[in-house]
């Protein structure tokens, strides 16, 4: 008979402890421990097939350079965004662990991943929805994808039918209990799963609650073995906690191969799909899609959409050029500064660090002379995103000054460029995608840096002849308000 184990858990990080704590002692919180009952197994039979020899081999030190290296084989997906944020495509035997408010379009998006998925077995299991209830959505997923195809007149009804038989190659599985999970999945031999959500299963070797800390912990590594030795590539869907962390202990997301952050305004129809970590591509990039009634549509060109069109010219409002990940993205940055009506000024930042922005008003004070002390600032990014790069300081410094004078800036100009405590502006990174990205937008000029044009002999200079837009050099904060205001 297994031996069963009483032990105290963290709810908000996972610390595990003998007796009961008030105080975690990992992560400084107070009541956060919870009773677990867990039960040891007493076999060492992974759970998701018969005896496997891989775990009864022991491993021998390798030198690094005997080791073959074989480079990894990537699964594009339809999704080019998808693509993108894991770094190219699915990683064989990846684990991907996807986290997002209620109702933000988890569940969607990887459904509506699952039945777009040609000539490959994907086996998405469920364990808060009915089989009918996913049957409905998948229905208008598919109706909308049918539509498309008939809409294209190259295409022929066999063609047609060809498609739409493509699409429907998901197998649906409602069940919690990861044992099942295990005997569908060595019947069925999926090539892609999908598990919606993490927090839903739970494993007979723990007699805790699903949802709780161990229960999580040992479904997560139960899947992650699973896929390491059958190299399949697992989609986790997880909840997050009121403060907008991944349910469940810390250690989840150090068990994954890559943690994608699903985020957006639910009062907005633009989601943004950003990676968090990911061991197998960069961590700094990001998908954004536009929420229908039929689905999830990807974006290609996210500058169209967070640039506003302006019947007339209106002030604080400037275009700044910023990077996410390999990605150039020009965004509308407006500013609002008003008389205060009250004895201490508001300042308030939608999308950006207001610890910045009131970094930014004491330069502009200090070293401008702009009396903004007695001043309401409101800085805004529009679009719902937000956005940590220093490179749209100059951008958010001339909305400021635009608003506060009431003197337009024209929406042909540009901005990439990092303002400094002296009033300097500092040189930014890839400034040639973002003087590139600008000119393919139509934009007349852009403000950059002097800092960013090296010396006459060095390799790496840039080669301004070659824009056809006008690129305007400063070096400090007075220069470009001379240009721009006189």
């Amino acid at each position: 008979m297994a031996k069963t184990k009483i032990a105290y858990f963290c709810q908000s990080c996972g610390y595990e402890s003998p007796k009961w704590l008030g105080k975690c002692p990992s992560c400084g919180q107070w009541n956060t421990f919870a009773e677990e009952i867990i039960e040891k197994a007493n076999t060492s039979v992974p759970d998701w097939k018969a005896p496997s020899t891989s775990l009864q081999r022991s491993n021998k030190p390798v030198k690094v350079a005997d080791i073959t290296f074989k480079e990894e084989h990537r699964l594009l997906t339809p999704d080019k965004e998808f693509n993108r944020v894991l770094g190219g495509g699915i990683v064989a035997g990846s684990l991907v662990l996807i986290g997002g408010e209620p109702g933000i379009g988890k569940s969607t998006l990887m459904l509506q991943l699952a039945l777009n998925m040609p000539n490959l077995k994907v086996l998405y299991v469920s364990g808060e929805e009915s089989e009918h209830q996913i049957k409905m959505r998948a229905e208008r997923l598919q109706a909308t994808e049918s539509q498309e195809l008939r809409g294209k007149n190259q295409k022929n009804k066999f063609e047609i039918e060809n498609s739409t038989s493509e699409i429907s190659q998901a197998f649906i599985l409602t069940e919690t209990s990861t044992q099942n999970i295990f005997k569908q999945i060595e019947q069925l031999e999926p090539d892609l799963v999908v598990i919606d959500s993490i927090q839903t299963l739970h494993s007979s070797h723990i007699e805790s609650t699903p949802g709780s800390v161990s229960q999580v912990r040992e479904c997560t590594a139960e899947l992650l073995r699973f896929a390491k030795e059958t190299s399949t590539p697992v989609f986790l869907i997880g909840h997050i906690t009121k403060d907008g962390t991944i349910a469940g202990p810390k250690i989840l997301e150090h068990m994954v191969d890559t943690v994608l952050q699903f985020e957006g305004d639910r009062h907005h129809v633009y989601r943004i799909l950003r990676a968090v970590k990911n061991r197998f591509g960069s961590a700094s990039e990001l998908g954004i899609y536009e929420m229908l009634g039929e689905g999830l549509r990807e974006v290609s060109n996210p500058s169209e959409i967070l640039l506003s069109q302006r019947d007339e010219p209106l002030s604080g409002i400037t275009i700044s050029a910023t990077l996410e990940g390999m990605r150039p993205m020009l965004i509308e940055t407006q500013a609002l500064v008003s008389t205060s009506a009250y004895g201490t000024p508001q300042r308030t930042a939608t999308g950006f660090d207001t610890r910045r922005m009131n970094m930014l008003l004491a330069v502009l004070e200090k070293r401008c002379g702009f009396r903004l002390g007695t001043k309401d600032v409101f800085l805004n990014i529009t679009g719902g995103i937000r956005v940590e790069d220093p490179a749209i300081d100059l951008g958010l410094a001339a909305a400021i000054i635009s608003s506060h004078e009431d003197i337009p800036i024209s929406s042909k100009t540009c901005f990439a460029g990092e303002i400094g405590l002296s009033g300097e502006i500092r040189a930014v990174n890839r400034v040639e995608q973002r003087i590139a990205e600008a000119q393919k937008l139509g934009f007349e000029q852009i403000f950059i840096s002097k800092y960013n044009l090296p010396k006459a002999d060095d390799k790496k200079r840039i080669d301004l002849s070659r824009y056809s837009i006008d690129v305007k050099v400063v070096g400090n904060i007075e220069e470009v308000f001379g240009l721009l205001f006189g």
